[in-house]
């Protein structure tokens, strides 16, 4: 059974993914996905994470993501009709980075 954080946390992953991919011009040949998200148990800030593709350009995209943070909290804002809506804040994701890195020590042993 999946508790009501769980459910937040999955819907504001949705909205802001569709929000990423639709509303957000990001340069050419780079991907940006919404990972995981992490709401507080008071419902006040939810952490966002992210992968961006290539990896070269992580930090220059985060910080593109962090400079249109009000636009993208406000089209959150607008899309979901629930109080209190979190405040959100980005943060790496570095899952798959680290994946790599294991699949390349695998590799040369």
């Amino acid at each position: 059974m999946f508790s009501r954080i769980d459910r937040i946390n999955e819907l504001i992953r949705e909205t802001l993914a569709e929000i990423v991919a639709r509303e957000l011009e990001m340069p050419p040949g780079v991907f940006v996905t919404v990972v995981k998200v992490d709401t507080s148990r008071d419902l006040r800030y939810a952490r966002v994470f992210v992968s961006i593709f290539p990896e070269k350009k992580f930090g220059r995209m985060l910080e593109l993501l962090e400079k249109k943070i009000y636009l993208i909290q406000g089209m959150l804002n607008k899309k979901l009709h629930m109080k209190p809506l979190p405040r959100i804040e980005f943060a790496a994701d570095k899952t798959e980075a680290e994946a790599d890195k294991i699949e390349k020590l695998l590799k040369e042993i």
